[in-house]
């Protein structure tokens, strides 16, 4: 049976201190996209408006079922090399990076890409499954046995992801195809509703009677009413026979929206209850202290972020002209520090730490980031003296990458020993 998509995106700051949505969503006829940038001051916001708009294209193409999922790869790929070229252009661009689930339609089947944690989901004849695999610490300790699914949905650790797209070579997709059936339901979701909304009611939201557009609503409602402090951001696609009427105007969400991609946004969700009220008015109350100004080339400006910087200086006036060159490079030498990540020993523990492992006096230029489960007891004697001498690393992705090699290691040495013995060697 020949089939077409009915599909709604939408979105929603979340009721968290972030000034700016940095997640990006597309639905299309035939192209369903998500994308959850990270980075926070390294603009997780462009990363995944810049990954959606170079996929955007693959919608509207003939394409056979063979040659869907190479394209669909190869457009991952470009993508990536994309963020590979921003970052090079702008040096304090890295180590932006952003997840991506995306499904391309060809006829009755979808090609189907996805890396990170943004998660799909699909419900057909009644039965609700998640059909993409998160790329996370978590999952990893889940595919290890060492922790159980109960422990992983509060695991103080769920948001390290393990691979993103970060513009490096081996940022590679799982990539798969799909057979579309008439009747089937997909949701594709960032975590800013997964983390902070219950799976059964997912679920049950997502099985009940209503166009896209409804269940979209209320998935993004029930994560404002969950007090989600994340973005939030869905895409809801029914199949349909392709004889009944469906939508041909795509929709984009989030930062995507505000990239020239030549494509109308969705409805813009506004402040419902009480709580997302106050989060907005915090956000005025609080803007952010340097926006970039109007004339610099810079990336994606969202709705939510106004022109306050000329407000700003106006009303500064001759206050910034007294601020020293000394204070501001001590300012900027600070900021430096807090962008450097890496690995050491924290309480016996392998520990990523965000700045640099010294002190300025009294001020300490270094903190822990993430404290991982591998104890350093646990490493042969070679690893545990690299631990202890600090490894650097060249972004915080880079950081976890080493963490996981430690992971391995100590792994593989408890496999090589016999029960009991140490694998201090």
């Amino acid at each position: 049976m020949a089939v077409a998509l009915r599909y709604a995106a939408r979105t929603d700051l979340g009721l968290g201190s972030k000034t700016r949505n940095e997640d990006s969503a597309y639905a299309g006829p035939d192209l369903l996209v998500l994308a959850d940038g990270m980075g926070g001051h390294a603009a997780g916001d462009l990363a995944s408006s810049t990954v959606v708009a170079e996929l955007v294209h693959l919608d509207g193409e003939d394409y056979g079922a063979d040659e869907a999922l190479q394209r669909l790869a190869g457009a991952v790929a470009d993508a990536n090399q994309r963020l590979r070229d921003e970052m090079d252009e702008n040096t304090e661009l890295e180590g932006m990076g952003t997840t991506l689930v995306a499904f391309l339609r060809t006829g009755s089947k979808l090609a189907m890409a996805n890396i990170g944690d943004s998660r799909a989901y699909l419900l057909r004849d009644g039965v609700f499954t998640q059909i993409t695999k998160d790329h996370s610490f978590v999952q990893a300790l889940l595919d290890d046995g060492r922790i159980t699914p109960q422990e992983a949905e509060h695991h103080p650790q769920r948001n390290l992801v393990a691979r993103v797209l970060t513009g490096r070579a081996d940022d590679e997709p799982d990539l798969s195809m799909r057979e579309a059936h008439a009747g089937d339901r997909y949701l594709l979701c960032c975590d800013g509703l997964s983390d902070y909304v219950a799976a059964a009611t997912i679920e049950e939201i997502v099985g009940r009677k209503g166009p896209p557009g409804d269940i979209a609503d209320a998935l993004i409602a029930i994560a404002l009413k969950a007090s989600a402090r994340d973005n939030v951001t869905v895409v809801v696609a029914d199949v349909v026979p392709s004889d009944e009427p469906t939508s041909h105007t795509p929709q984009v969400v989030g930062a995507a929206s505000a990239r020239a991609i030549g494509l109308p946004p969705a409805e813009p969700s506004q402040p419902r209850t009480p709580a997302e009220k106050a989060a907005a008015l915090t956000r005025e109350a609080n803007p952010p202290a340097e926006p970039p100004e109007e004339d610099e080339p810079t990336g994606p400006v969202l709705a939510e972020e106004g022109p306050h910087r000329f407000r700003l200086l106006r009303r500064l006036g001759i206050l910034a002209l007294v601020i020293t060159v000394v204070a501001v490079g001590a300012w900027l030498g600070y900021a430096w520090t807090q962008r450097q990540y890496y690995v050491a020993a924290h309480n016996g523990m392998v520990t990523i730490y965000q700045g640099v492992p010294e002190n300025l006096g009294p001020i300490s230029l270094h903190s822990v980031n993430i404290t991982s489960d591998v104890a350093l007891t646990d490493l042969p004697n070679f690893y545990q003296t690299q631990i202890e001498g600090t490894l650097t690393a060249d972004s915080k992705q880079d950081a976890i990458r080493i963490v996981e090699q430690m992971r391995m290691q100590m792994v593989k040495c408890q496999m090589a020993l016999p029960d009991g013995s140490s694998c201090t060697q």
